[in-house]
């Protein structure tokens, strides 16, 4: 392949819209960011188009798109997404037609997986997890070089593990997810307790003593602020973050675990317990070579990036 040649990538939340113009070597060329209508399936799609109409150029060749939820990539169709209104919708087609270039539609982790990869904290491995950390827990898979989907596309859904039956509800009709117990719900509810049971913190004077106000970002800053009873939080959360990517360590066997999302930006609050908990449960440490968990490099530019990448590289196989 040659260093000519531009896509789109589009990274679709529950909440925004990300757009990026990215060229082969990674560099952003040019960015957008609409609300998403997530109630709204035609009204998100007609968004997207809107805004990559306003991105496109003539070195444009192919448009990456990431989805939270469930995607068949070979077909290009969001089978199911849990925080948006969309069932069966064939993405892919969608943006092709109306734009008028090929489009690859993927999972939203999946391709924020494929960004730290190729341009951030994976650069260099072959063999890399990616586990994003926010409101819920995400993943990617990178083996060889190439991103794993599974048999029909569904794979790396590692938030949706059962490691706590009976545990609290989560957004996939299932209780006691991992996501529910190591990621941003799970930071929430920790905080919540925490204030009710500790008045006196710096955590419950920002949230004005009221319970109910907690939330992530929150926890972060009394944390960072040296609050004892935040950082305990934090370190409660980490560890069962810690442990499960001990589990997913011992089946998958990668050479590193980039960890992304909102929830890093808690650092090494969130990191550390979660370093120290994946030692004490994966399987021998002291016999494989140490497998490194490191922040993401990209932050929320992640997804974008990737998607666009992916679908320079696998969409024209482009020589242009």
């Amino acid at each position: 392949m040659t260093d000519q040649g531009e896509a789109l990538g589009i990274d679709v939340g529950g909440t925004k819209i990300n757009a990026f113009r990215v060229a082969r070597d990674g560099e952003i060329l040019a960015r957008a960011q609409v609300p998403t209508p997530a109630d709204d399936q035609e009204a998100t799609v007609a968004a997207m188009i809107a805004t990559a109409r306003g991105l496109m150029s003539s070195d444009v060749l192919a448009v990456g798109v990431g989805a939270a939820g469930m995607v068949d990539a070979e077909r290009g169709v969001l089978r199911f997404a849990p925080n948006l209104a969309w069932r069966d919708l064939p993405i892919a087609e969608r943006m092709q037609e109306a734009l008028g270039v090929p489009c690859q539609l993927d999972n939203d982790a999946n391709v924020a997986a494929y960004g730290e990869y190729r341009f951030g904290a994976g650069r260099g491995y072959r063999q890399m997890l990616l586990v994003t950390v926010g409101t819920g827990i995400g993943g990617g898979i990178v083996t060889d070089g190439r991103l794993f989907r599974g048999a029909y596309g569904f794979a790396s859904e590692i938030g949706h593990i059962i490691v706590e039956p009976g545990g609290p509800l989560c957004g996939c009709g299932n209780k006691g997810c991992w996501e529910q117990v190591a990621a941003g719900r799970a930071i929430d509810r920790a905080g919540r307790e925490a204030v009710a049971e500790h008045p006196d913190s710096l955590l419950a004077e920002l949230a004005g003593g009221e319970p109910s106000a907690v939330e992530g970002k929150l926890v972060t800053e009394a944390a960072q602020r040296g609050d004892e009873v935040a950082r305990a939080v934090l370190a409660q959360v980490g560890t069962r973050l810690g442990q499960g990517i001990a589990g997913l360590v011992n089946v998958l066997d990668p050479q590193v675990v980039v960890v992304g999302g909102g929830a890093v930006a808690a650092a090494d609050l969130l990191l550390e317990p979660a370093r120290a908990a994946f030692v004490d449960a994966v399987e021998a440490p002291e016999f494989r070579p140490r497998v490194p968990i490191v922040a993401a490099e990209l932050g929320n530019d992640s997804g974008a990036v990737g998607a666009a990448a992916l679908a320079l590289e696998e969409l024209g196989r482009l020589s242009a």
